[in-house]
């Protein structure tokens, strides 16, 4: 593109400005983005190159692909173009961008086109992307242009549309540090009918690849993704400003979306309620499923319900996300902190209200610390009532547990009753608590509490004076009675929750395990029979 110049020795001023380098500020990327060759992304880095330059900006091209547009052309006049750097191959001579020129250059801004170039063999770097974070380190703003399908992340995506699939792919970190990303727009229709006109030129692609690319249907959902990605650009840099600066949310530059998913009948009615709500308000929206140590015991059937609601969710197009947690109102929260949350529906099971005074439903938790974020309740129908209620709140199952949980109060009573004479009451106390500990460890957390309260009748009755009743003849007792049963059933319902993040890590990796030997399995199957015969095995 450029004409052959002599250049001056810059080797010494090149090594001068790497040291300088490191004390100068990152540049700044701005990423002209586009849907396909065409639609304008060196037109508009141009135009927003001489806006930079009417500011008083340095600004410097370090390459520019006019593709013999007189338009595009016609913006190069009153920019400082930097010569391409010589490259002779083949016997042909060719020009790729000269990194070390423009390093010693210095200039405030450069210009560099086609992020997902491929340098020429002999270059400074194998890709231009690496081209542009050399200069952004040493502290130069880079514009540049890029089409969505080089955006690695969506290779696959891409090839589902067209089925042309991409080579130079530009990786998602160098859009992640993007400072401002830029969709450059234009109908599809315009685009066809600049294709017709001769106006778009297209980089090496057989005719073949230009057919699929430019199909209308391809061109529109190329489109789309385009406007996608830059939408979520904003809004990851909207949630990190956020959090960088410590500023409460929601922001309410646009709605979000959350359905906190039980594993209530409820559930079904929830996704459908987000699913309409996300409709009205053409906004995002997320299904949150956390998983406690208390789902370790749910029933077959709930967990059923579960992978139901969340496969219906992802067939109505939510984004559908799964967390462990010790408390589901806690992550929730946590979530549409991070998320930028607006609105959630949850749900509100039925259930008896003496027990709303003894345990808050998390829908009273979120309610109470959801500050500016909208929270929709969706009851629990009347024709399906939760068998819950205190039958199954009450752990009174399986007997043997609390069994065994009496028959270590009462080893810990007859070990106290030999010792006794020896050591003040009081130090006992310890071997009832031991007592506690281990049916809480073995037994599970009903059992553990029966065993605190045991514990405190049985020492007043066995251990404190007058024995064999429950009257004391000193009231200070009575805090060591209290004391006894407190941190009695502090240390069952401890270590009841440990004992349940264990069985939890341990089902995990189960499961984890048999993923892992499944996805093996399918690796060395080669025929459509030999999957659906390992499928079925698993």
């Amino acid at each position: 593109m450029y004409p052959d110049q002599k250049y001056p020795d810059l080797e010494r001023l090149s090594d001068r400005s790497r040291v300088e380098a490191k004390t100068r500020r990152r540049g700044r990327l701005k990423i002209f983005l586009g849907y396909a060759a065409g639609v304008g992304k060196t037109f508009a880095m141009l135009e927003a190159a001489h806006r930079q330059k009417e500011e008083g900006v340095e600004v410097l091209i370090g390459w520019v692909e006019t593709h013999a547009l007189e338009e595009t052309g016609a913006l190069l006049k009153g920019l400082a173009v930097w010569p391409g750097r010589r490259i002779e191959t083949r016997g042909k001579v060719l020009f790729e961008l000269d990194v070390e020129g423009i390093l010693a250059r210095r200039p405030q801004l450069v210009l560099v086109d086609d992020l997902a170039h491929t340098n020429l063999p002999g270059g400074r770097h194998l890709k231009r992307f690496q081209d542009i974070e050399e200069l952004l380190a040493a502290g130069i703003d880079v514009y540049t242009t890029i089409d969505v399908q080089y955006w690695e992340s969506l290779n696959d995506i891409v090839f589902q549309i067209t089925g042309v699939r991409v080579l130079e792919t530009v990786p998602d970190r160098v859009f992640d540090r993007a400072d401002e990303i830029e969709l450059v727009d234009l109908p599809t229709e315009e685009l066809i009918r600049r294709l017709a006109e001769g106006r778009i030129k297209h980089h090496n692609q057989a005719a073949g690849v230009k057919d699929a690319l430019f199909r209308q249907g391809n061109l529109t959902a190329l489109r789309e993704l385009a406007m996608r990605q830059a939408a979520e650009h904003t809004d990851h840099q909207m949630r990190a400003s956020m959090q960088s600066q410590a500023t409460p949310g929601p922001w309410l530059a646009g709605e979000r979306i959350l359905v906190s998913l039980s594993s209530h009948p409820v559930g079904e009615r929830l996704v459908r309620a987000g699913r309409k709500l996300a409709d009205e308000l053409k906004a995002e929206w997320f299904v949150l499923f956390v998983e406690t140590a208390d789902h370790l015991g749910m029933p077959p059937q709930n967990r059923i319900r579960i992978n139901d609601n969340l496969a219906l969710a992802e067939r109505l197009g939510a984004h559908v996300v799964k967390a462990s947690a010790n408390s589901v109102a806690e992550e929730v929260l946590r979530f549409c902190q991070q998320h930028n949350i607006t609105k959630i529906i949850a749900g509100r099971p039925r259930r008896p209200r003496w027990l709303e005074f003894l345990k808050p439903s998390v829908i009273e938790e979120i309610f109470q610390k959801s500050g500016r974020i909208d929270v929709f309740v969706v009851n629990e129908s009347q024709d399906k009532p939760e068998s819950k209620g205190l039958e199954s709140w009450l752990p009174h199952r399986p007997l043997l547990h609390y069994l065994g949980s009496l028959g270590l109060v009462g080893a810990a009573t007859i070990i106290s009753i030999f010792i006794r004479s020896g050591i003040n009451p009081v130090n006992l106390v310890m071997i009832y608590l031991a007592a506690v500990v281990l049916t809480a460890v073995f037994l599970g957390r009903g059992p553990s509490m029966l065993a605190s309260l045991v514990s405190v009748a049985v020492f007043d009755f066995f251990i404190v004076n007058p024995r064999f009743s429950l009257a004391v003849d000193d009231t200070q007792y009575l805090i060591t009675f209290a004391g006894l049963l407190i941190v009695g059933l502090v240390i069952s319902n401890s270590a009841t929750l440990l004992r349940n993040q264990v069985e939890a890590l341990q089902l995990r990796e189960m499961h984890a395990q048999v993923l892992n030997r499944f996805g093996q399995q399918l690796t060395s199957a080669v025929t459509l029979d030999q999957v659906l015969e390992i499928t079925l095995q698993n």
